[in-house]
């Protein structure tokens, strides 16, 4: 009993690096959290990246240590790299995962047609910086500049300024208002409005 103990404390060891790293992404992301299952797989993927680059530090360590005294690499050394690690890894996986780049660079070549965003939804949002139009149950629609969005279109709000509502081409603004919240769930359709300049070229 007592070694299958430690061996599980030892394999959550050896894992500790990946989940972390696997937190961090999705600290930084807007995806959900997938099944635990799914994130045993990852923290082992994560983990099988982190160990070479601790490897390898670990051999550079060395390599320095013959020239000048860096001190001694031990398991709690090993442990702090692999911290680090982790967590450089995660914000790296996040960063192309929020901007695209990756992909970008993966469409470009034709390996794939996907995006790194979680949803359509989020891509375009991410995409567009404009006024838009919230078109919401009921055939009400409100216009306004969004401070704040969902990353999703069925849960969260939005935070609109300058905020009107239109009925056909009347605007009615809300006086006194600074900002307006409404429910994801309510909104049937998102209008992304041209930009002045779009205007006058198109």
């Amino acid at each position: 009993m007592d070694s299958v103990a430690f061996d599980l404390i030892t394999l959550l060891q050896y894992l500790l690096p990946g989940f972390l790293a696997a937190w961090v992404f999705y600290g930084f992301t807007s995806f959900k959290l997938p099944s635990q299952f799914e994130r045993v797989v990852q923290a082992l993927i994560f983990t099988l990246i982190i160990q070479p680059g601790v490897f390898l530090i670990e051999s550079i360590s060395y390599v320095f240590g013959e020239f000048m005294v860096l001190g001694t690499w031990n398991q709690q050394v090993e442990i702090a790299v692999s911290v680090v690690l982790a967590v450089i890894l995660g914000g790296i996986f996040a960063y192309f995962s929020n901007n695209d780049k990756f992909h970008e660079l993966v469409r470009k070549i034709g390996v794939s047609k996907e995006t790194s965003y979680p949803s359509e939804w989020f891509g375009e949002f991410s995409k567009r910086i404009s006024y838009v139009v919230l078109h919401l149950d009921g055939e009400r629609r409100i216009y306004g500049w969004p401070i704040e969005w969902p990353s999703r279109s069925d849960e969260g709000h939005f935070s609109l300024l300058h905020a009107a509502w239109l009925d056909g081409n009347e605007e009615t603004p809300l006086s006194g208002v600074e900002a307006i919240l409404i429910p994801a769930s309510s909104v049937t359709m998102v209008e992304f409005m041209k930009k002045i300049e779009e205007d006058v070229d198109g």
